[in-house]
């Protein structure tokens, strides 16, 4: 009896390059229902995703919205205050801006967050944001209205002071805090701590106050205008008093506890995922108890308000600020346990893992090369040192496991843009070390299996796929060979 050859020797399909059909005759194609792998029908669901993945479709729905939420905002603003009631309180919101942004730019110096973050964050604040929380705030202060003013005789107060504590936090840090949540989640390669969730919250609450003062103080010079005050007795100068000179951090203050909560969660390792998810949702309703605390001290009288802003806001102010200095110094510290694997293999010279931890080596270093060759070697050093502080957080993030996919990838272009600019950078961070006491301790040596690739670079080069812990390791006998004049 003839028995069939075994599936393996059983003729196939004619053989044909790859993405031709086999049928070149469309005669000779098989009907619709004897094809053997049906041609996938697309959902509504894969179409979404598919431009949703569009970065460029993404950046021109986000410009389009805060565009149109500004407008809104502009026009709403304009017809409580008026045209000139507008101007001027545009122009006295502006003048404590300037300052905010400076002291987080301060804070942000370790490794600075890209200009399209940052201006991403005050767009949402000073319109989405404040176009949220007007909407919401005139229906919660509606309803308070009809239930709360009809059921006690001082009603109209009582809504007043209800939706002042309980309503308005609740909803402008939720729509702040969306701001956060966005750049934790699309632009999860900036986002690495502590620092960086205060920078952005703050920015973001910077940018609510700033359209919020121009309603306040437009609605007050309108006030001065109808019963004749002007000069410091007026209600324009103590609107301005009281919340540009006396507490213009209060927003950044509180979603800045937002922000803390994300930067914690930034920090978790892969496996702590009720830390990454509980930690954000605490902070939030932090802030929204220190932004009620903030509303309910007006209801305390004058010396009561002066009480909590001098007994509890105050002393939180400074510890968010020791917060975020000890943050940096942590950052730096990181910069200095991950960059000598870089050092040792070739990649960057002994006194620079010193010299790139230290704020004050950094200044030197951007001070010596623009006195010995100008403007333009200031900014190759200040761009390898922002590129040298990326790799070490890059390889910390490789380290707890959230580094994604494109370690090596990301890892190959930093590396790329550090050969680039090393003749002019390492000469000054060499001199710029010198500034800086020796460590106590030595710097900690990298894992055998975790050396990023050798000091080599050629048009050919090819890097070695991720080994242990997601770093790429080379094989000896796969190292290619140093540059000449490298040890």
């Amino acid at each position: 009896m003839h028995q069939p050859p075994p599936p393996h020797q059983q003729p196939g399909p004619p053989a044909t390059t790859y993405g031709q059909q086999p049928w070149t005759d469309p005669a000779s194609a098989p009907p619709a229902g004897d094809w053997p792998y049906p041609p996938r029908r697309h959902s509504w669901g894969d179409r979404l995703s598919a431009l949703w993945d569009n970065k460029s479709l993404r950046a021109t729905a986000l410009v389009v919205l805060l565009s149109l939420s500004g407008l809104v905002i502009l026009a709403l603003v304009r017809e409580q205050t008026g045209t000139e009631g507008f101007l001027v309180g545009l122009g006295l919101a502006t003048l404590p801006v300037p300052l905010l942004i400076a002291a987080f730019r301060w804070m942000d110096r370790v490794e600075p967050e890209p200009v399209r973050n940052l201006i991403f964050a005050f767009a949402w604040g000073a319109c989405a944001a404040t176009l949220v929380a007007l909407i919401a705030n005139g229906f919660a202060t509606e309803w308070l209205m009809t239930t709360v003013a009809d059921s006690t005789p001082s009603g109209q107060a009582d809504a007043d002071t209800w939706g002042a504590t309980f309503v308005a936090p609740v909803v402008e840090e939720s729509a702040k805090a969306a701001a956060v949540l966005l750049l934790f989640l699309f632009r999860r390669r900036d986002f690495n701590g502590i620092v960086d969730g205060v920078v952005i919250a703050g920015i973001t609450a910077t940018g609510f106050a700033f359209t919020e003062n121009i309603l306040y103080l437009g609605t007050a010079f309108v006030s001065d205008q109808e019963f004749g005050y002007s000069g410091i007795r007026s209600t324009t100068a103590a609107t301005f008093f009281i919340r540009a000179v006396m507490s213009p951090f209060a927003h950044p203050l509180f979603t800045a506890a937002t922000g803390i909560g994300f930067g914690i969660a930034a920090a978790a390792a892969q496996h702590q995922r009720a830390r990454r998810i509980l930690v954000p949702i605490a902070a939030l309703l932090g802030a929204m108890v220190l932004h009620g605390l903030w509303n309910g001290s007006a209801t305390f009288g004058g010396y009561g308000f002066l009480a909590v802003y001098a007994l509890f806001m105050v002393p939180v102010f400074g510890l968010l600020i020791w917060l975020v200095i000890w943050s940096r110094n942590k950052q730096l510290r990181t910069i200095r346990a991950q960059l000598p694997a870089y050092q040792a293999a070739g990649w960057l010279t002994p006194p620079e893992p010193i010299a790139l931890s230290s704020m004050r080596a950094r200044g030197i270093a951007r001070d010596l090369a623009r006195r010995a060759q100008g403007p333009a070697a200031a900014r190759v050093v200040a761009d390898y040192t922002a590129t040298a502080t990326s790799l070490a957080f890059l390889r910390h993030r490789a380290y707890l496991g959230t580094a994604g996919p494109d370690f090596t990838t990301r890892e190959r272009e930093l590396l790329d843009r550090l050969w680039q600019h090393r003749e002019t950078a390492q000469p000054a961070l060499a001199h710029a070390a010198l500034s800086v006491p020796l460590p106590r301790r030595p710097l900690p040596g990298p894992h055998p299996g975790m050396m990023p690739p050798p000091y080599w670079h050629s048009p050919q080069a090819t890097y070695a796929p991720p080994g242990p812990h997601g770093y790429p390791a080379w094989p000896p006998a796969q190292q290619p060979p140093y540059p000449q004049g490298q040890p």
